[in-house]
């Protein structure tokens, strides 16, 4: 059904543009054929040995993605949430129709965000596994190590004779931009509190300080291990065996992966396919095996088409979910902004019907204001009705502070939180601006009106300034932690210092209640409320309706993207609107920033790219970028873009590093 509305949007949307009919037509077509669309029509499961298959690289995100029609008529990309994805398999465990799972892998990273997704999907595999009996098949050209994770606790895993395993470890890598701002004669001072607050690192250095590689080591060496333990437990290997081939090997040929039980045994796809014909019954080599991807039967699970419908109740578990950085003022979906999630939270506390709050957080931070504004709202939710936190893949700095207050926190093992400190980051274009022969002055009334300026470094006496509010915030940030985990503030003192932590670790510090996934939350938070099994799951924020996706779409480009309202003076980073004078706006056009490279036509080093895209003007003498060298200047460029987004009125933040890539 999907195929054939496809087929025919692409062809009267062509007829459309050939005719030269009206855009208000087109639109209501759009949405008509959309709406038509979503109506689709059961899932077939042919016969009563059908295999139901999970494509290992099947983009699966916390929450489920907003209706992109554009997608659905031209694109056959599968999603998940990790929710819908947990229910599939339930519901699968006890289909009679279901015969077993077979897992598809890639040799390429899973569609998951994080190691915690990871070790969710793990979980729902598991349960699927003990739960039905049913026999669960791993087949691969090649086995990456995410990949590989998941395969693990399949009864049979196989490879393609041609593939390879990899098995070498974990690194946290952090790109660093300190010696070229030095080179260009880009200044950055700041002010901190936490000697692990490492966030500032990559505009400072060319390295880890000595406490940020002693954090980012322990970190990583506590993911490892959980991964290295799961995976042997599923092998039935011992832990040291797997710790030797990262040490010694790091990536396996096939025929050494099964010497050393890794897996069962090597095959080709026509081997793996005599493999699937007999489980299913099917000996006929001209039928098709039966077969339904989990994609799809999570998609008729939830229309109504198997399973149990789920119970309509009026005791309300609203499922909060807080994705993104956090921000001031109000913000697209993908943020965590302040005015927001203060009036949702503020909507659910007098609510009678909701019962209790499970906050579901996936942040790394961001403003330690708009943190701040968030928690007390928590605080005051909590007051009323339970409040349970699960964190995603990383819950860490101001994703923290929206957590503290809970009365139970859940992680996995494999979650990165913690991150307990305060950074401003206070950059100037003095020097490159001088450079090129443009220079700033100013008159003022007061000693510190010109505080907020970017054409020169601040003074000892506006660094002492701005250190106090600082420290303020983190005093504050130690008391909500304090109160909210019941601990001793020099206890929390001791643990903090902006320290990054696992989820196996903060629960050892007391900072979360328990591990677990978000099933676990959502029965506690039913505990909680005292509803017993009498409750239902609302989600929010809400999703937008099909139409206002399709229309938003569409006219994206007329009010641009991304955050829509600062909310607050202006101030700070968030002075750089392209029609506003700026010294920012002068690197548009020095070197090496104006000029550096070339993306596909646009301009790639200008920290102005956050408010007008990566459509900067460029030199006609300028060359194409190396594709791994334009990964790198686009990776910074999404960096200055992220500063641009992170307006905190008090230049404060609570905020992991901006680029720590941990795989």
């Amino acid at each position: 059904m999907r195929d054939f509305f496809k087929q025919v949007f692409a062809t009267v949307f062509g007829l459309f543009l050939f005719l030269g009919l009206s855009g208000a037509g087109l639109i209501v077509l759009m949405i008509g054929l959309a709406s038509l669309g979503q109506q689709d029509e059961e899932v077939v499961v042919s016969g009563d040995k059908t295999l139901l298959v999970y494509d290992l690289s099947t983009l699966v995100t916390d929450r489920p993605l907003p209706p992109d029609f554009l997608t659905f008529a031209f694109d056959d990309l599968s999603t998940l949430s990790l929710r819908s994805l947990g229910q599939a398999l339930d519901t699968a465990a006890t289909d009679d129709h279901i015969v077993g799972l077979y897992l598809v892998g890639n040799n390429l990273p899973p569609g998951v965000g994080g190691y915690a997704s990871l070790q969710a999907i793990r979980d729902a595999l598991a349960a699927f596994q003990e739960q039905s009996g049913k026999p669960v098949l791993a087949y691969g050209s090649g086995w990456s190590e995410p990949e590989y994770y998941l395969a693990s606790l399949a009864d049979s895993v196989w490879i393609n004779p041609l593939g390879d395993l990899t098995w070498d470890g974990f690194r946290a890598e952090v790109q660093f931009y300190g010696g070229a701002f030095a080179k260009y004669g880009v200044g950055m001072q700041i002010v901190r509190v936490g000697k692990y607050k490492s966030a500032v690192e990559p505009f400072l250095d060319r390295k880890f300080s000595a406490p940020s590689r002693e954090q980012n080591l322990a970190l990583i060496t506590d993911l490892w291990q959980n991964f290295v333990e799961t995976v042997a437990t599923g092998r039935d290997l011992k832990p040291e065996q797997l710790q030797a081939v990262a040490n010694q090997q790091g990536m396996l040929l096939p025929q050494e992966a099964e010497a050393q039980g890794l897996v069962d045994g090597l095959k080709y796809a026509n081997e793996v396919e005599t493999e699937l014909r007999s489980l299913t019954g099917t000996t006929d080599l001209e039928e098709d095996i039966p077969m339904v991807t989990l994609a799809d039967y999570a998609l008729d699970l939830e229309a109504g088409n198997r399973g149990t419908s789920p119970m309509d109740s009026p005791n309300r578990i609203a499922l909060v979910y807080a994705e993104g950085e956090v921000v001031t003022g109000s913000a697209d979906q993908g943020f965590i902004a302040s005015d927001d999630y203060t009036e949702l939270l503020r909507d659910l506390r007098r609510d009678e019907a909701v019962k209790a709050v499970v906050l579901r957080i996936n942040s790394p931070g961001g403003s330690a204001t708009a943190a701040g504004l968030i928690g007390r709202e928590v605080e005051l939710l909590k007051a009323v009705k339970p409040v349970i936190v699960s964190m995603g893949d990383v819950a860490a700095s101001g994703g923290y502070w929206i957590a503290a207050p809970a009365d139970q926190i859940f992680a996995e093992p494999t979650t990165i939180t913690g991150s307990i400190g305060v950074f401003g980051l206070l950059p100037n274009v003095q020097q490159v601006a001088n450079n090129n022969g443009v220079t700033w002055d100013a008159v003022t009334t007061n000693p510190y009106a010109n505080i907020d300026t970017l054409s020169r470094p601040k003074t000892p006496q506006e660094l002492a300034l701005l250190q106090r509010f600082v420290d303020d915030v983190y005093d504050r940030f130690i008391t909500l932690v304090a109160d909210g985990r019941s601990l001793p503030p020099a206890e929390v003192e001791n643990l903090a210092q902006g320290r990054v932590w696992s989820g196996t670790a903060a629960l050892r510090l007391k900072l979360v209640d328990q591990l677990g996934g978000l099933d676990m939350a959502l029965e506690a938070a039913a505990t909680a409320a005292k509803v017993g099994d009498d409750w239902t799951v609302d989600e929010y924020p809400p999703q937008p309706s099909l139409e206002k996706a399709v229309l938003d779409q569409l006219f994206s480009d007329l009010g641009g993207v991304g955050v829509q309202s600062p909310g607050n003076s202006g101030q700070g980073l968030r002075n750089l609107d392209p029609g506003s004078p700026s010294p920012w706006t002068i690197l548009d056009h020095l070197p090496p920033f104006g000029t550096i490279g070339n993306l596909g036509g646009s301009a790639v080093l200008s920290p102005w790219l956050g408010a007008k895209g990566l459509a900067g003007s460029i030199s006609a003498g300028s060359r194409p970028l190396s594709p791994p060298v334009a990964g790198l200047v686009q990776d910074l460029g999404d960096d200055w873009s992220l500063l641009l987004q992170l307006d905190d009125p008090r230049h404060a933040y609570s905020r992991l590093p901006y680029r720590l890539d941990v795989r």
